[in-house]
Order: C-alpha cells, then structure tokens, then sequence
C-alpha cells in the first residue's frame, strides 16, 4: 500500500490520544486534542523528524522495531496492530517471534500505578514501557541498556546494589533465562542479534550460555541507590501477561518505613529533576 495510507492512519490514530490518557501533561491550549508529534517522539523514542516524513509520505520502508514502537505509544489494538505492519509493508509478527504488543489491558494497568514504579519488559528482558516513577527511581535507559542483560554483562548500568555474589547470581538467572526464552521464539531475529552480540561481547555470558541451563527470572528484593533520595530497599515483583509472556516489574516498600517515605518523596519530586 502507498505510504500516504500510512501517513494518514498514523495521524488519526495520534490525534485520538489526548495527552493525559497517555500520561503527559495537557500542556496549555492546542490546535489538536491529540499528541503532537514530539509527544510520540517522546513515548516511542523515534525522532520527531521521522514521524513527520513518515506522515508525510517521504518516508519508506519502517523497519519492524519502528512500526512495534509506534503500536504501543499510540496504544493499538491487536487488529490495529497488524493494520499498521501490513500498512508499512511488513509481515506481521509470527507466533516464533517475542511478542512485544502491550494490549490496552496493560497500559491501563500503567496508568493506575502511577505511585508505584512499573516497567514492562518482554521476554528477552527488552524494557518497552516504563512510568515515569519507575525511570526517576532507575533512572532513563536508552539504546542498547533498555535490554536487562545487555546491562548486567556489558555496560553495568543500574542503580541496584550488587554484591559479587549477587551480581554472578543475577548474570546466572538471565542467562539461563534467555535460553529458555530463545528456544520459544526460535524465528525472533532481535533476539538472535542480542545473543550473538552478548557472546561476542560478555566471556562470562558466552560461559554461561554454554552450560545449556535454562530458568526464569523470579521476583527479589533489590537496593537501589538513588543519588538524590538515598538508598531504598524494595520488593521486586515479577507479574506475568497470560499469552504474551511479558513481564510487569512492579517495585514496592513495606509500609511505615523509611523505605516507603523516600519512595513517597521520589513520587512527590516527579521525574523533573531525578532521571539523570
């Protein structure tokens, strides 16, 4: 199908999203109800510039990461999905692929957590969506470090705490939980791509992988050391969505603590000035 079918689908569907259903500020008076460009730049990280040429017709050929990004922030549904995919000329992602779809039930779940840290991860542990108290507690990961075992092999960017023991537990689990995940989706191309870059990269991963070992990650108890709160203890707890295998992380304290009152103050301060 041309492009212009394209552009005009992805137009209606932004312009049927008001600000605030998506978790952003009204933001004063505006021409449209729906979110401006730079506002689904922001959601699905894909540059503004792109989404006005893709809009406009002058750009072809999304690749299929691009099209998934655009499906969750303009919260498609499943049918819609696949429009946008066929729209874009796209195979439609297949059953050996890592679903990575949030259907509207999830996003609503976001949206009534907003005093509590929750991230969506796929079952390769690719972050897809976060809130925003989750990103000011963690801080905001990009490229390559949005994937849990690009960070705990190769960049070792978190603000968990982590003893040797821990953090050999922790490389131990993802490992073995990424095997398992590859023998699911044996068809998923990004996932492939993720391996083979964290063998060639991470001695210890390629080890790892070569034990043959598989697992799933489990809910834990983690340290994070936020630089501007201090240290807070949280339970982290790993829920699962029924067909899809993603994972909500939701991060919560034991009330009447000092844990819970630097958590309400980190909900209080908002992601302004705390997400570096």
């Amino acid at each position: 199908m041309p492009s212009t079918e394209l552009g005009a689908a992805l137009h209606a569907w932004r312009d049927r999203i008001a600000p605030d259903r998506a978790g952003l500020p009204a933001g004063g008076r505006r021409r449209a109800p729906g979110l401006r460009r730079e506002e689904l730049s922001h959601l699905s990280g894909i540059s503004a510039d792109y989404i006005v040429r893709l809009e406009q017709g002058r750009a072809r050929n999304p690749s299929p990461q691009v099209v998934e990004a655009l499906a969750r922030a303009l919260r498609l549904e499943s049918g819609e999905r696949e429009h946008l995919f066929r729209l874009a000329g796209l195979a439609v992602p297949g059953p050996g692929t890592v679903p990575r779809h949030l259907t509207p039930g999830v996003h609503r779940i976001l949206d009534r957590l907003t005093t509590t840290p929750v991230a969506v991860y796929d079952a390769a542990w690719t972050q897809l969506l976060a809130n925003p108290l989750h990103t000011a507690l963690m801080g905001e990961w990009t490229g390559p470090d949005l994937n849990a075992a690009w960070r705990a092999f190769v960049t070792s960017t978190t603000r968990v705490r982590h003893t040797p023991e821990s953090n050999g537990a922790l490389q131990r689990l993802l490992a073995a939980d990424l095997r398992r995940t590859s023998a699911l989706y044996p068809d998923d191309a990004a996932l492939t791509e993720l391996i083979t870059r964290l063998r060639r990269r991470s001695t210890r991963f390629a080890e790892l992988w070569d034990t043959g070992t598989t697992a799933e990650h489990e809910s834990s108890r983690k340290t994070v050391d936020h630089p501007a709160v201090g240290p807070l203890t949280l339970d982290c707890d790993v829920l699962h969505v029924s067909g899809s295998r993603l994972r909500i992380m939701v991060y919560t304290a034991e009330p009447d603590t000092e844990d819970a009152e630097r958590l309400a103050l980190l909900s209080v301060l908002g992601t302004q000035t705390l997400t570096g």
